[in-house]
């Protein structure tokens, strides 16, 4: 390869402080502004004696930062010089913007790390990422040297969705994760257009005490009152049906004509629940939306719930229910629930389900 000018120089080439005493020895310190020097091996050095170019690991050899020649060196013996070459390979240090992209291509392997941050005994090993200016940038620190941490973290495979957040498995790997709260959505219907139920199997755990079923603008294809049961099994639950659903409604109407009334409605262990009577079906104006508050129903294997309810029913009357009621003594932990109209299917509508903390 042809250059303009001289050819550029590869090495790390110094020349030793002159050794000027030679007392009868083989072995002698070499230094460079009066600081002991470490070759790489006598390979990358020059040395000169009486005038003579000398044989590395032949005429002399070296440990560290003695050379020991041969023989000792008699009174007269002159050390012309010692160059040491360097690493053939080692620049030395780099001009600044010397090291382009192409030339920064690390490659890890199964055993090391592609690059490493050392620390310089007391600071920690810290990679700053800076911003387009140069002016600021955030840092990336080790553990303290006191933790004796070594771990590695295996990042996501996607870069997640917005509100997300990073979690470990407890073995380095991350994925994203949902950011805790006192209130979570733990499953959601969507829009409700067909069907004639609705199931949410697994979604009472240990992990809530209560639970909100909020159900909006539920409409049916048939004028029919809301019911529910709940459901055992975990992921694929079982209808728990026995004679053990009890309540009261106390209910207000009021239709066309302006006429209110008032009355009381209940059921003593029946084999479902029953969230609100009638849902209008014939006006799609008319809906019924309902919520639904259910108390620790997985520890107890029982549960009480109450229960709001705005709607309409086939008459056209408005109404307004506030309900309670309770389960009891159920054999097994209650995981789930189904809502669905008593007959006919979902027109409209969807049901959320939240768990509270």
């Amino acid at each position: 390869m042809s250059y303009i000018g001289a050819k550029p120089t590869i090495g790390n080439f110094q020349i030793c402080d002159a050794i000027s005493v030679v007392n009868g020895q083989a072995a002698y310190t070499m230094q460079v502004g009066s600081t002991n020097v470490i070759p790489q091996s006598a390979n990358h050095m020059i040395v000169s004696l009486n005038g003579v170019i000398q044989k590395p690991n032949s005429s002399f050899t070296v440990s560290g930062s003695t050379i020991t020649f041969s023989s000792n060196l008699a009174t007269g013996d002159v050390i012309d010089f010692i160059q040491i070459l360097g690493d053939v390979l080692d620049l030395g240090v780099p001009s600044d913007a010397t090291v382009t992209d192409a030339k920064a291509n690390f490659v890890s392997t199964s055993s090391a790390a592609g690059l490493q941050i050392k620390g310089d005994g007391t600071t920690d090993g810290t990679l700053q990422l800076n911003c387009s200016q140069n002016s600021h940038g955030i840092k990336l620190k080790s553990p303290a040297h006191s933790a004796s941490a070594s771990y590695t973290l295996t990042f996501p495979t996607t870069d997640g969705n917005a509100d997300q957040f990073l979690q470990s498995n407890g073995s380095g790997v991350l994925t994203w994760a949902d950011a805790s709260a006192d209130v979570v959505l733990l499953a959601s219907s969507g829009n409700l257009t067909s069907g004639s139920r609705y199931n949410a199997d697994n979604v009472f755990s240990s992990t809530y005490k209560s639970y909100k079923i909020i159900g909006t603008n539920i409409r049916f294809s048939a004028d029919t009152p809301v019911a529910f049961v709940f459901r055992t099994g975990g992921a694929s639950g079982s209808d728990s049906t026995q004679s053990r659903y009890s309540y009261v409604n106390n209910r207000v109407e009021r239709n066309s004509s302006g006429a209110a009334s008032a009355l009381t409605v209940t059921d003593w262990n029946g084999s479902v629940g029953k969230i609100c009577q009638d849902i209008e079906s014939a006006d799609t104006n008319k809906t019924g939306s309902f919520e639904f508050q259910v108390f620790d129903p997985y520890a107890t294997k029982s549960t009480n719930w109450r229960n709001h309810t705005v709607q309409w029913d086939s008459s056209g009357t408005w109404i307004a229910n506030i309900m309670g009621g309770g389960t009891y003594n159920y054999e097994a932990a209650l995981t789930g629930i189904g809502i669905y109209p008593s007959s006919g299917n979902y027109v409209n509508g969807e049901i959320k389900i939240y768990g509270f903390k």
